[in-house]
C-alpha cells in the first residue's frame, strides 16, 4: 500500500465495439461504460489514489456523428446526475480539464453544480477530461503566455506547466488503456514524459475493481528512473 501510484489517467476506450458486439447502436456502449467509471473510482478511492483523471470526450469527438455526440452530452447529465451520490458518500471531489466552453450550456450547469457539491471533499480527485487535446492545451498555454508578455529567456519547464490545465495536479504516475490499441491519442503528452504505460485487450465497458488492482500491481513490479541508473535507485 505504501507503492500505490499517486495519480492514475485512463484511457477508456472501446465503448462502440463492445455495442457492436452486442448488436447494439455505439451509445449502447457508452451507457453501459458508467458502470466501469463507478468501480473505477471505488477502486481507486479504496487503494488511496490520490487523483485519477479519465479521458472522457476529446476535442476530436466533436468530429463523430452528431446524433452521438448529442447523445453522449445526455449521457454526460445523467451520468453526474445519478452519479453525485456516490461521489459524496466516497468523498470523492469532482473537477474538469478541457475546452469547457464547447460543451453545451445546459451539460455545463449540472457538471458545475456536482463540482461545487463536491467541492469540500477530501478524497480523492476526480478529473473528467472533457473536450480535451494535449495539443489544445500547450497551444493554449502558449498562446497564454504571449499574452502575458514573457520574456522568452524565462520560459522554462516549470514556467510552462504553470499554465496547462492540469498545473494543479501532478503528473500521472500510471496510465491504463483499454481496447487493445496502443497509443496516447493526444492524451496529457506534457504530463506522461514519465508515466508508467499499461494496455489492456479488455473494452472498457467490462473493466471492473480487479482490473484496476492488476494494472496498480503491474505498477508496483517496475522500477522507475527517471533518467538515472538502476544502481542509483537503488541507492548502491
Amino acid at each position: 500500500m505504501n507503492r500505490v501510484p499517486q495519480h492514475v489517467a485512463i484511457i477508456m476506450d472501446g465503448n462502440g465495439r463492445w455495442a457492436m458486439k452486442q448488436k447494439h447502436e455505439r451509445i449502447f456502449g457508452h451507457n453501459n461504460a458508467i458502470t466501469a467509471v463507478r468501480h473505477a473510482v471505488e477502486a481507486a478511492v479504496e487503494l488511496g489514489v490520490r487523483y485519477l483523471t479519465l479521458y472522457t470526450f476529446s476535442t476530436e469527438n466533436w468530429n463523430r456523428p452528431q446524433a452521438e455526440v448529442d447523445g453522449l452530452m445526455e449521457l454526460l447529465i445523467k451520468a453526474v446526475n445519478d452519479e453525485t451520490k456516490t461521489l459524496m458518500e466516497n468523498n470523492v471531489r469532482l473537477m474538469t480539464i478541457g475546452d469547457i466552453q464547447r460543451i453545451p450550456e445546459r451539460s455545463r450547469k449540472v457538471l458545475q453544480g456536482c463540482i461545487d457539491k463536491t467541492s469540500a471533499n477530501s478524497g480523492t480527485t476526480l478529473i473528467l477530461a472533457l473536450s480535451y487535446s494535449a495539443r489544445w492545451e500547450m497551444a493554449e498555454a502558449i498562446k497564454q503566455i504571449c499574452r502575458e508578455g514573457l520574456n522568452p529567456e524565462s520560459v522554462d519547464e516549470e514556467t510552462l506547466r504553470g499554465y496547462l490545465a492540469t498545473r494543479d495536479y501532478p503528473d500521472p504516475d500510471l496510465l491504463i488503456r483499454t481496447g487493445g490499441e496502443l497509443r496516447i491519442s493526444n492524451f496529457l503528452l506534457w504530463q506522461m514524459a514519465y508515466t508508467e504505460l499499461y494496455f489492456i485487450d479488455l473494452l472498457w465497458p467490462d473493466f471492473r475493481h480487479e482490473d484496476f488492482y492488476t494494472a496498480v500491481v503491474d505498477f508496483q513490479g517496475r522500477q522507475r528512473r527517471f533518467g538515472k541508473t538502476e544502481a542509483q535507485v537503488e541507492g548502491k
